[in-house]
């Protein structure tokens, strides 16, 4: 399982929101030290993510992603008002490893599943956050998490037929941000119905046990950046594990 330290940007800056309220909230610093130090502590992969961009609905701060994707030889995982293909095709010759794309991927599939045919599998990632209904099924939210998506997790995923899609990350909204511990339950569910895809987690990882909790689940993946930042544990120990 992979472990991909996360940034998350806003103006520039590191931050941390807690379940995705633009409102609430942490800085941390500025994104290229905290990428050389995920870097120095061996991280393979970093996931970045423009929140202004998110938040928009259109490119903010490609330029400084592209800054930090050629500062290092660590591989970049990075999205965030995703709308267009010249905006994957920005990222990419920005020198981004792998694009993600989410509120497109549900809102417009015919042109995500070109996308992902133009670029390739290994290129793109689609981001389906979900938030629980009272039915307790599971909807896609977009916009920046701030609109339902007219579907569920499953119905966004059927959009995308085996061989038409390879990395998706699904986040549980309500957990981002406040170290609940990830839900497993969500992400097993998913891999039993679709072992074609390798599928990343985000939101709640609080600790070592919850990343062993999530490698058990077959998990491809975890987002991990709040743990992260107040020091729950380590990267290297993460990475160790």
């Amino acid at each position: 399982m992979l472990i991909y330290p996360a940034i998350d940007l806003q103006d520039g800056v590191c931050v941390r929101l807690v379940q995705g309220r633009f409102d609430d909230s942490t800085r941390y610093g500025h994104p290229r030290a905290q990428l050389a130090a995920f870097a120095q502590a061996g991280a393979q992969w970093v996931h970045i993510v423009d929140l202004d961009g998110a938040k928009q609905g259109a490119p903010a701060q490609y330029e400084l992603i592209g800054e930090l994707a050629r500062s290092t030889d660590v591989r970049i995982q990075s999205g965030g008002g995703v709308r267009e293909r010249e905006h994957v095709e920005a990222l990419l010759s920005a020198g981004v490893t792998r694009v993600v794309i989410g509120s497109a991927a549900v809102k417009r599939p015919q042109d995500v599943r070109a996308w992902i045919e133009a670029f390739g599998v290994e290129r793109i990632c689609c981001a389906f956050d979900v938030k629980q209904r009272e039915d307790d099924a599971f909807e896609v939210v977009v916009g920046g998490w701030t609109a339902g998506g007219g579907a569920t997790i499953e119905q966004a995923l059927a959009l995308y037929p085996p061989g038409a899609l390879k990395h998706i990350l699904v986040t549980d909204v309500a957990r981002d941000g406040i170290l609940t511990g990830p839900n497993v339950e969500l992400i097993q569910t998913i891999i039993a119905a679709r072992p074609d895809l390798d599928v990343q987690a985000s939101g709640g990882v609080a600790t070592l046990d919850d990343l062993s909790t999530l490698r058990r689940s077959n998990a491809a993946g975890v987002i991990v950046g709040r743990a992260l930042y107040e020091r729950r544990f380590t990267l290297e120990d993460a990475l160790a594990g």
